[in-house]
């Protein structure tokens, strides 16, 4: 068996029991990468040099300006003699093959398989962050295993997926990897899709859109105090990514996930989906999904149902067409309903699709265009 290959062990602890099952603190690089870690290192693309051998990352918003031997905020790059190398290129932590609905994306390939991947770290730091164990620590921190782009084309065509999804923590850390890997994707035919914060710079995202089939953009709030208070970040930023995504016309799902009594608020859930239906478009998708106690909020109960169900009210009246409750399985809306008709048009209980109606990309019964990626 070639060093790249997995042992039933390592496939079994890292992708088979999925992001839940990782061990936080276990020895850094993981069991499985074979050599000296030094030669696996992948320069960054996107930085620049400054005098006294510091150098500016250029991937996000942050900027950071890193000395030798220093790392970034993402903590996942690190300068090396004005250098600028990616720890965690081939260095998945998590992987795992999910049905795309999971992501969630709702009008992209519906009822196919995504091969998922995510490395440790992040760009902000969101207090209910879901995988806190893996994308607020260090490379070292966490178990990984050694899964270069080639090898992450290959096992997804082996385990039947069409795309290649980039999720869990967040992709943008490790962009250089990401593209990479979707460069191979796409030579096999396997497509990619990226679940991301959106806080990215410009020239790295058009790059990576060149890559991609399509992006699901987490819209933590609408206000910077939330970002900045709860997320350490930033959200006009985020806004120009998802403008810059319509404008370039990659397919674009956005995600809310509702905490109770602090996004909630129904004028600013107002503010959001108008801005969504004037600035992007009335048929983004927009899913709002139900918060849980994890990471530093754990003093709050999960998003009460009628809190969901009115925000989805609320961008139905201010013309948003595709508006989905997360979290809920079973819940009506889940389904997608044709926006003329009224009619189910795909059917679904948490992620599975039970009924599609759905003919040429159109609703099988008045005809009416639904946008998406169908085939």
């Amino acid at each position: 068996m070639d060093q790249t290959a997995w042992r039933r062990r390592e496939f079994l602890c890292v992708a088979g029991l999925g992001v839940c099952a990782l061990a936080v603190g276990s020895p850094g690089w993981g069991d499985s990468a074979s050599g000296p870690r030094e030669a696996r290192l992948r320069e960054v693309r996107f930085y620049k040099a400054l005098s006294g051998g510091r150098i500016q990352c250029e991937v996000c918003p942050r900027t950071c300006r890193i000395a030798d031997l220093e790392r970034g905020y993402c903590g996942n790059k690190e300068n090396r003699g004005g250098t600028y190398y990616s720890l965690v290129h081939s260095r998945p932590c998590a992987v795992h093959v999910d049905p795309i609905e999971k992501k969630p994306f709702f009008h992209v390939l519906p009822g196919t398989l995504a091969f998922s991947i995510a490395t440790a770290g992040c760009n902000i730091e969101c207090h209910f962050c879901q995988n806190w164990q893996i994308a607020q620590f260090r490379p070292e921190q966490v178990r990984s295993i050694w899964l270069p782009p080639e090898e992450v084309a290959r096992k997804a065509e082996e385990s039947g997926c069409r795309t290649i999804a980039y999720t869990y923590s967040e992709p943008v850390v490790f962009y250089d990897y990401m593209l990479d890997t979707a460069v191979e994707g796409n030579r096999r035919g396997i497509r990619s899709v990226v679940v991301t914060n959106g806080f990215i710079n410009q020239e790295p995202l058009r790059r990576l859109c060149r890559e991609v089939l399509a992006v699901k953009v987490d819209l933590k709030a609408f206000t910077e105090d939330f970002y900045r208070d709860v997320c350490r970040g930033e959200l006009k930023p985020v806004l120009e990514t998802l403008r810059r995504l319509v404008r370039w016309g990659v397919w674009t799902e956005i995600v809310v996930l509702v905490v109770p009594t602090l996004n909630d608020d129904p004028e600013e859930v107002r503010r959001m989906s108008q801005w969504i239906a004037e600035e992007l478009s009335p048929s983004v998708p927009v899913h709002f999904t139900r918060f849980h106690p994890a990471y530093k909020i754990r003093d709050l109960p999960p998003t009460p149902v009628k809190s969901l169900e009115r925000c989805r009210d609320i961008a139905l009246q201010e013309g948003l067409r595709f508006v989905y409750i997360g979290n809920v399985p079973g819940h009506e809306a889940e389904n997608t309903y044709c926006p003329r008709c009224g009619r189910v048009v795909i059917g679904r209980v948490g992620f599975q699709i039970i009924q599609m109606e759905l003919r040429g990309g159109r609703c099988s019964t008045c005809g009416e265009e639904i946008p998406g990626i169908w085939s």
